[in-house]
């Protein structure tokens, strides 16, 4: 039976597809593509050549039934974005549910996401977190973050670069100013670069230096503690 594939895609460097992902792909009946431009240069690159279909937030309730009917007439058909992993703060999560309640099979594959090596690389606890994405640009901005006050758990934040010194500003007039905080931005290309510090000093930081790619904000949760208390505390539990 034909199903609906869920195929992530490199989130710069190209070398982070996975030989699976490159199987499905060539194997489908045909791709949708949040931006068709941007996934034939990937295409091309990977020497693959299949119908793209553009699959984006101002279409996909509009076009979810007509895929659905074509998985369910026997089309395979994998789902991609511009980078990383469909429905992670990008067009996914409607098809999906879609072919859930018309029964049709989904397949999701593993692969490049940003907010992961984010979270890893941080230095915070990466056991438990809670995932943000973008937060709303206006309307309820605040009101999400001051809900997010008591959050224990290491909260990961996605930002463009010409809101992150405002975010990383409003995250210290309500966590504050101290707050620990990793930023990472241009992920797995060349000028890849994560800056730790309190938000204070991350602030200034991209105060000082235009910021420039795509942003991925870590923050640590309230009362985290140092590291240097944390292992005291570990030893002792040892002990």
């Amino acid at each position: 039976m034909a199903k609906l594939y869920i195929v992530p895609t490199p989130i710069g460097n190209l070398e982070d597809i996975t030989l699976r992902a490159i199987r499905v792909l060539e194997e489908v009946d045909f791709i949708l593509a949040e931006d068709t431009r941007t996934s034939s240069v990937l295409l091309k690159h990977l020497n693959i050549e299949k119908p793209l279909r553009s699959h984006h937030k101002f279409n996909e309730h509009a076009t979810v039934r007509a895929v659905a009917e074509a998985i369910e007439a026997g089309k395979n058909v994998a789902l991609i974005s511009d980078a990383g992993t469909p429905g992670i703060s990008d067009p996914g999560f409607l098809l999906v549910r879609t072919c859930v309640e018309e029964g049709i099979e989904v397949e999701t594959l593993p692969g490049a996401t940003a907010c992961i090596p984010a979270l890893v690389q941080s230095g915070f606890p990466c056991d438990r977190f809670c995932f943000e994405g973008f937060l709303p640009q206006k309307k309820g901005r605040m009101k999400r973050l001051a809900e997010l006050a008591e959050e224990s758990r290491t909260i990961i934040f996605y930002e463009s670069p010409f809101r992150v010194v405002k975010c990383l500003e409003q995250l210290a007039e309500v966590f504050g100013p101290e707050r620990r905080v990793a930023v990472s931005r241009e992920l797995t290309k060349k000028f890849e670069q994560t800056v730790r510090g309190t938000l204070a000093e991350v602030i200034a930081h991209f105060k000082s230096q235009q910021p420039k790619g795509e942003f991925v904000i870590v923050l640590a949760g309230k009362g985290l503690k140092s590291r240097t208390t944390d292992s005291e505390e570990e030893i002792e539990e040892n002990e």
